[in-house]
């Protein structure tokens, strides 16, 4: 089981880019048929599915968070990265990254990101 570690800013100013970055360990990002996605929780919300780079780097994104969100893979690091741009208050959220292979997920035990001036 791979273990998945989330870490950057935790403050970002409104209009700025949030970028994070998932290190993950105990597996490779490249082995067939992981699917790599990032999650988010706002406070007092529910889950939020942003997107997902699957193990051969394709990527797929929430519609409604699509013009703002990029996700992409430093494969030397083993590294899967977030970019949302031009964040707003109610991008604040704790922002989870996942892995999903053959039926199994793990989780990252995921990072606060409030966006404030």
């Amino acid at each position: 089981q791979v273990q998945l570690q989330e870490s950057g800013p935790g403050l970002v100013k409104p209009s700025q880019t949030l970028s994070l970055t998932c290190t993950v360990s105990g597996g490779s990002i490249t082995t067939s048929y992981y699917a790599w996605s990032w999650i988010r929780q706002p406070p007092g919300k529910g889950l939020e599915w942003m997107g997902v780079i699957t193990y051969d780097g394709v990527t797929y994104y929430s519609a409604s968070l699509k013009s703002r969100t990029s996700i992409s893979r430093d494969t030397s690091k083993n590294h899967i990265s977030l970019q949302l741009t031009s964040v707003t208050p109610e991008d604040t959220a704790v922002y989870y990254c996942t892995s999903l292979w053959s039926g199994l997920g793990s989780w990252g035990q995921g990072t606060q990101v409030t966006v404030s001036s």
